[in-house]
């Protein structure tokens, strides 16, 4: 639940705040007449972002049991492709966001399919992104519902910020925020993809490094609170693979020096 409410904050988080930078921009433009298409290319993301879920749900549950392991790890597969470019992608444009999306309004016709278009594509990014990653990790955890309530908590939290940003009530270290949450971020990807590797071994299309690495289910016993809050935080098995452990691994250590590295370099002016 932890996990999903950190994905709900910080995707829409992103999003209130492209969200925002367009109306205020239409605002203090004078095009208040974009505020309306900002709102319809909005609406229309989200709905394709449900639609994404839904979707993935329904090839889950109505296909067979190898089928569905093959699905499950290619969402998990996707969906951590997905995170890890947000994260280098954020950590590149934290400082610059209002600029960025204000110079797509500058260099283009101000049509309404445009101001609709600029409004979709800014969010349905994000939002199918969100879609993808929330499912691969109800499905890595378990947790199904309560990490689906977490999720929506944290889009709201997330909504009420970035109306709090807008109106200029609150001041939020952007940069400061998206290292801190995109730093955790990599460790529930790397969950995430484990699980997918987990996934895939269960079938036997990964059919090596599949002794048990380490046993810790003594301690993390199936079902109790610790393997309950482990899972819906970093989706954490407690007794994985050789090559979930690998996999797990490689991808914490090397996406972790590379995210180390983009918020040492300065800032270019």
């Amino acid at each position: 639940m932890i996990a999903s409410f950190l994905i709900g904050l910080r995707e829409g988080l992103e999003a209130a705040l492209i969200v925002g930078i367009l109306v205020a921009y239409a605002k203090k433009s004078g095009r208040t007449e974009w505020v309306g298409k900002i709102i319809i290319g909005v609406i229309s993301a989200i709905l394709v972002s449900v639609l994404a879920g839904l979707l993935l749900t329904w090839l889950a549950v109505d296909t067979e049991a190898g089928t569905k392991q093959i699905i499950s790890a290619s969402a998990s597969f996707i969906a951590v492709a997905f995170v890890t470019w947000m994260i280098f992608w954020m950590a590149k444009n934290a400082r610059n966001l209002s600029g960025d999306i204000r110079a797509r309004f500058d260099g283009k016709t101000t049509s309404a399919i445009t101001v609709v278009s600029i409004a979709f594509f800014a969010v349905v990014r994000e939002g199918v992104e969100t879609s993808i990653f929330l499912w691969s990790s109800v499905a890595a955890s378990g947790q199904g519902v309560f990490a689906l309530i977490g999720a929506f908590i944290g889009l709201i939290v997330a909504a009420w910020l970035g109306y709090l940003l807008y109106r200029g009530a609150l001041k939020l270290n952007l940069t400061v925020f998206f290292k801190y949450t995109g730093a955790f971020l990599i460790v529930v990807a790397a969950g995430i993809l484990a699980y997918g590797v987990h996934e895939l071994q269960e079938i036997n299309l990964l059919p090596f490094l599949t002794a048990t690495s380490y046993d810790v289910s003594s301690v993390v016993v199936e079902g109790e609170w610790l393997d309950v809050l482990l899972k819906g935080t970093i989706s954490f098995r407690a007794a994985p693979s050789n090559l979930e452990t690998v996999v797990w691994v490689l991808y914490a250590s090397v996406v972790s020096v590379f995210f180390a590295r983009a918020y040492r370099k300065p800032v270019k002016k």
